[in-house]
C-alpha cells in the first residue's frame, strides 16, 4: 500500500460527475483516483492510502450505501461521503446507518461546499490518525511502567507524585539511564 498522501477516491458510474467533481478539487492539492463502480472502488482501496471517499448512491451492481458499508467494515479510518440524486429520508438514513457515512449531499452539490466537507473530512483523518498513533504510545509506556514497577525490587519502589507521574528517589543517574533503554 501507499505511504498516506492527501488521496482521495470518487466514486460514480456517471464520467462526467467524477469529472465535474475533479473539476471542484481541482485548485487543492490532493491525489485524486477514480472509480466507476463499486467493484472497482474495493480494488483501489486495497492499492491506494485513501483519506476520504466521495460516492454517489445509485449505481448499477453495488449501491454507494453498499460501497461505504464495505468500506466501512475494511478501512474503518477513511472518511466517507455520499452524494445522491434521489434523496429520501429512508435511504439517506440507511446509507448513513450502515455505511457510517460523514456527510450526505444531493446532487447538484456546491463546489464550495463539497471542497469544504472534504478539506475537513482530511483534517479529521489526520487527527485520528495522531490520537490512534498518541494512544499507541500510551499504551507502550503504561506497560513498559509496570514491568518497570514489577521489576524493581521493594526498596526502590516507583512513587507517584500529585500530578500523576513517577519518580525514583533513591536511584543514580546512571540506573535511571539504563531503566529508560529498557522502554525503548
Amino acid at each position: 500500500m501507499e505511504k498516506a498522501t492527501n488521496c482521495i477516491l470518487l466514486v460514480d458510474d456517471e464520467v462526467h460527475v467524477v469529472n465535474a467533481l475533479r473539476r471542484a478539487l481541482m485548485d487543492e492539492d490532493y491525489d485524486i483516483i477514480a472509480a466507476y463502480g463499486g467493484e472497482e472502488a474495493l480494488e483501489l482501496l486495497s492499492k491506494h492510502a485513501v483519506k476520504v471517499i466521495v460516492c454517489d448512491e445509485r449505481m448499477p451492481g453495488m449501491s454507494g450505501a453498499e460501497l461505504l458499508s464495505i468500506a466501512s467494515k475494511k478501512h474503518p479510518q477513511i472518511v466517507r461521503i455520499l452524494l445522491t440524486g434521489y434523496a429520501t429520508l429512508e435511504n439517506a438514513m440507511k446509507a448513513v446507518n450502515e455505511g457510517e457515512i460523514w456527510r450526505f449531499f444531493t446532487k447538484p452539490w456546491s463546489d464550495l461546499d463539497l471542497a469544504l466537507a472534504i478539506r475537513s473530512a482530511i483534517e479529521k483523518y489526520d487527527m485520528e490518525t495522531k490520537l490512534r498513533h498518541m494512544m499507541a504510545l500510551v499504551r507502550t509506556q503504561h506497560l513498559a511502567l509496570e514491568g518497570i514497577k514489577q521489576s524493581t525490587s521493594n526498596d526502590m519502589l516507583l512513587q507517584k507524585t500529585r500530578d500523576g507521574s513517577y519518580y525514583m528517589p533513591e536511584l543514580t543517574d546512571h540506573e535511571i539511564a539504563e531503566i529508560l533503554k529498557q522502554c525503548r
